[in-house]
């Protein structure tokens, strides 16, 4: 019979998470547990051109897939993953940080071995990732598959990265198969639930207009499906902060556009702020996507919920946002049909007949060009503060770092999010500056025959940088390449097309030959090197008179 190792211990709990694929960079550290990956049934090795892509990779299929495990090597390799982690800890994605690490024996006695600092100290390390992950552990004989359900547990109640060194020796020690699954459910109590209802009845039962402004922290809790049966039963004023587009269906009525504070398009504030209860659902408000704090909610009018905890006008209660939500549909039923209903959606604005691509004329291409279930990435700065006006699809998620950003996440976060959802058309949209910070993982892209349509956006350089300070200063220049050469140049066996492209129409006419790709797509959108639009361009503004003091 063959063995069953502390190794075949992890994977199985990986697989309980939903986890299929491990992502990764070898080394000699972690090779003998790579062996039993490699041999695995289920879950697929991906190997990464780096361990920060590796991060980010793993980042992006969390995204898609609920949850994301990450292989690396001691020190060196761990260290270079660490922006990732933290990425996923600021914006709350359970990935399993597994570092392959030297033997118990080399660590006891205090070896001066390779990829260590050489003074004897094997958990420099470990504390570093103690800042960024809700659990750590160092895995032993002892306690070797306590501890691995412990920080898987913690990574998917927390939604927060959790981190295990796994030795050597220890990976390939023989233990018990797991007997029973994990449970991943938090449990509030009945009478939190009662005294939830209670105070949130008192509100709803009286208001004429109520809004309802959900965010990220809904995605990773999955209620979409909660939000979306709410809104079935009144179409009241609804909107999404931009790391949540997607969480709400934009195409299902009441929906009235992405709110950014004061930045807001039209009366996209006043319809969400100035009512007598806004619900808050899974929200976190930060600078860049409220214009610098201009949010204007009091909490007397305000129903919040968030993981583990809601809050009714000021008034705390420890519940679930799930548990929650069943309560509001429930309070929906009763009152809702006497709320004051959101306004008809605005048309689409035609795509501009300009020389040259602008920002506007790109975006509303966009608009016409995305479709019901497409995955869309747009990297932080004109990017993802383009996307921030399109009207999502049916079915449609926009992959954002806003609060981490971290430029050149979306290009590794692509790869892991096609990794993810194979059958679905992926959208990568990044700048120039962006994407020379990761673009070795287009050669990871092309390996795995992936058929991501990427719009690198071309105006030479750090815009946004540009925009908040230092519009003609040289640090905001980047060496100019050959983009379209690039898939070629990555891949000896890859199939790609690419597209140099400045004016609209030849925007719209390759647009119009991707709405089913057959192979990795590049498309170079040059563009002017001060054109912003326009939610950025409040944004920056914000930002350069925060910075300044």
């Amino acid at each position: 019979m063959a063995s069953f190792t502390v190794g075949d211990y992890l994977l199985k709990r990986l697989q309980e998470m939903g986890v299929n694929h491990l992502f990764g960079v070898p080394g000699d550290y972690n090779l003998q547990f790579l062996d039993r990956v490699i041999s695995h049934p289920e879950i697929a090795w991906v190997g990464c051109a780096n361990e920060l892509n590796a991060a980010y990779a793993a980042d992006g299929y969390a995204r898609c897939n609920g949850a994301a495990a990450l292989l690396t090597t001691f020190g060196v390799g761990e260290l270079s993953a660490i922006n990732g982690i933290a990425g996923s800890y600021a914006e709350y994605l359970p990935v399993i940080h597994i570092v392959g690490a030297p033997s118990s024996k080399a660590q006891q006695q205090g070896d001066c071995v390779h990829h260590s600092l050489g003074d004897g100290d094997f958990g420099h390390f470990i504390r570093m990732a103690q800042e960024v992950c809700v659990a750590t552990a160092q895995l032993s004989a002892e306690n070797a598959t306590a501890e691995i359900d412990r920080v898987i547990i913690s990574a998917m109640q927390a939604k927060r990265p959790g981190y295990l060194m796994l030795s050597v020796d220890v990976a390939q020690i023989d233990v018990e198969p797991p007997t029973q699954q994990l449970n991943f459910t938090l449990q509030s109590s009945p009478q939190a639930r009662v005294d939830f209802q209670l105070a949130a009845e008192t509100l709803l039962s009286s208001a004429q207009r109520v809004s309802l402004l959900a965010d990220f922290l809904a995605l990773r809790c999955q209620q979409q499906a909660a939000l979306t049966d709410l809104r079935a039963e009144r179409a009241i004023p609804c909107a999404s902060l931009l790391m949540g587009k997607g969480v709400l269906d934009e195409q299902q009525p009441g929906y009235v556009g992405t709110y950014a504070g004061k930045a807001s398009e039209g009366n996209v504030s006043a319809l969400i702020e100035q009512v007598d209860v806004t619900i808050c659902v899974g929200v976190r408000f930060t600078d860049t996507l409220t214009a610098g704090f201009t949010q204007q909610f009091t909490a007397e009018k305000l129903i919040d919920l968030q993981l583990e905890s809601a809050s009714v006008a000021g008034q705390h209660f420890a519940i679930g946002m799930d548990e929650a939500l069943e309560v509001l549909l429930t309070l929906f039923q009763r009152y809702a049909s006497r709320w004051s209903l959101a306004p008809a959606a605005l048309p689409c604005i035609p795509v501009e007949d300009a020389a040259y691509i602008s920002q506007n004329a790109f975006w509303r291409a966009m608009q016409t060009f995305i479709q019901p279930g497409d995955i869309i990435l747009a990297d932080q700065g004109t990017a993802a503060f383009g996307a921030a006006a399109l009207r999502l699809p049916s079915q449609a998620q926009l992959l954002v770092q806003p609060l981490w950003g971290s430029i050149g996440y979306t290009l590794p976060a692509a790869f892991g999010a096609q990794t993810a959802k194979p059958d679905q058309r992926v959208i990568l949209i990044i700048g120039d500056g962006s994407a020379q910070l990761t673009i070795q993982e287009l050669g990871s892209m092309l390996r795995d025959n992936q058929q991501p349509i990427i719009f690198l956006l071309n105006n030479e350089g750090y815009t946004v940088e540009r925009a908040i300070h230092g519009a003609t200063q040289r640090y905001n220049d980047i060496a100019q390449w050959n983009w379209t050469a690039l898939p070629q140049a990555l891949s000896l066996h890859g199939q790609a097309q690419s597209w140099r492209i400045s004016e609209t129409v030849q925007l719209q006419a390759v647009m119009a030959r991707l709405a089913e790709p057959q192979r990795l797509t590049l498309v170079e959108v040059v563009m002017q090197k001060d054109d912003l639009p326009p939610l950025l361009r409040k944004v920056t503004a914000c930002l350069n008179q925060r910075n300044s003091g």
